[in-house]
């Protein structure tokens, strides 16, 4: 459980590393760099430890497939909360085959 929490938290910092700059485009790109690679870096301080955690427990493949899934989830939330996105029926499609590559990496 830890593992999956800690990926949550990694996932939320990395989100507004990498897109939370779309909101502030009248920025100079490199401060937009410099901010976005402060949050990044407690991304690291979540991630790593979710891995050193889960390994063992799950296979590497594995965790990559939870921490991808955890990212979409994630980041749908935050496109429709931060961004004022709209979700479509392709997103929800796309995820749903994602829930299925989910199944298959689980499968032994």
């Amino acid at each position: 459980m830890w593992t999956v929490l800690l990926l949550v938290g990694s996932n939320v910092f990395m989100t507004f590393a990498w897109y939370g700059h779309l909101k502030f485009t009248d920025q100079p790109l490199w401060k937009v760099v410099l901010v976005s690679w402060g949050i990044a870096f407690f991304e690291y301080c979540l991630m790593v430890p979710a891995n050193r955690i889960g390994y063992g427990e799950f296979s590497a493949a594995q965790l990559k497939t939870i921490q991808e899934v955890v990212t979409l989830v994630v980041f749908a939330v935050f496109s429709v909360a931060y961004l004022g996105e709209a979700l479509r029926w392709n997103h929800l499609a796309a995820f749903a085959c994602l829930v299925g590559a989910v199944f298959f990496m689980f499968q032994r």
